[in-house]
């Protein structure tokens, strides 16, 4: 029987720890778990073998290597230039919120690869937001904020969809002119505010002249119908009135005075 050495037994000391660590490595290295609103892919010497879903998944240790892709819903903001229809330069900020489905990892990894978001999803907001903020004037770009949105929102949704990448809303956060421009339409909304006012102020006249008129005419008409109201009847009227109220004031005494001629003065009621 061979014999077994003390410095054997040392050496299968020292190298038996070795063993179990690189056990436990290809044990620990021999699966891949895809937690929930992930995909992932797996590689073999750069290969694509498959895309798998949420769960725990084997591999072959040192030879397989996994990528993972979110399919959640992820905000990614982009600044660009543009030169509107009357050559302002506008600087735009925008949001844009978009996903993969995981049915389409694969071809997404095949065709853009994983970093599609820097290499397709941006170059297409850069290029098509250009083009929409051409077809404006700068004017019309503060005054049509949401129809300029509406229409980049369309066209991203229906490139990017040829994509394989849904995006499901974009937003325009800041519009900004240059200075000159923006001082440009702070005088013309200056001049336009005074405008207004002057144009206030002449209706508001002609509105009061107006009425000077009306009242002139009314009085004018008045007058004229006193003057048609007043006759000889209505001074014959007045006339009795005046006797009537003469005899109210009479206290029923006679004079106790006589005429020189011995008789009574008369009286003559008119």
């Amino acid at each position: 029987m061979r014999d077994i050495t003390p410095n054997r037994i040392s050496g299968w000391l020292i190298f038996l720890p070795l063993v179990l660590f690189f056990c436990l490595i290809a044990v620990f290295s021999s699966y891949f778990t895809v937690s929930a609103g992930t995909v992932a892919v797996k590689l073999r010497f750069g290969k694509l073998e498959g895309a798998y879903g949420e769960g725990i998944h084997f591999k072959v240790p040192f030879i397989d290597t996994v990528e993972k892709f979110s399919v959640r819903i992820k905000k990614d903001a982009f600044q660009t230039e543009a030169f509107s229809k009357d050559l302002q330069q506008v600087k735009l900020a925008l949001a844009v919120n978009h996903r993969i489905l995981p049915n389409t990892v694969e071809s997404i990894y095949r065709n853009l690869g994983p970093e599609y978001t820097a290499t397709v999803l941006k170059p297409m907001v850069e290029e098509w937001s250009k083009a929409v903020i051409a077809k404006y004037s700068a004017d019309n770009l503060i005054s049509n904020r949401m129809q300029v949105t509406k229409e980049l929102d369309d066209i991203l949704k229906q490139k990017m969809a040829e994509k394989e990448v849904i995006v499901s809303d974009i937003a325009i956060t800041d519009f900004d002119f240059s200075p000159q421009f923006l001082k440009a339409v702070e005088e013309k909304q200056i001049a336009e505010q005074e405008a207004k006012r002057a144009t206030n102020l002449v209706e508001k006249v002609k509105k009061e002249a107006e009425q000077k008129i009306l009242q002139a005419e009314a009085e004018a008409k008045s007058l004229r119908l006193q003057r048609e109201v007043v006759s000889d009847n209505l001074i014959k009227l007045r006339q009795v009135e005046a006797q009537l109220k003469a005899i109210d004031k009479w206290d029923g005494r006679m004079p106790t005075y006589m005429a020189g001629n011995g008789q009574m003065p008369f009286i003559m009621m008119k």
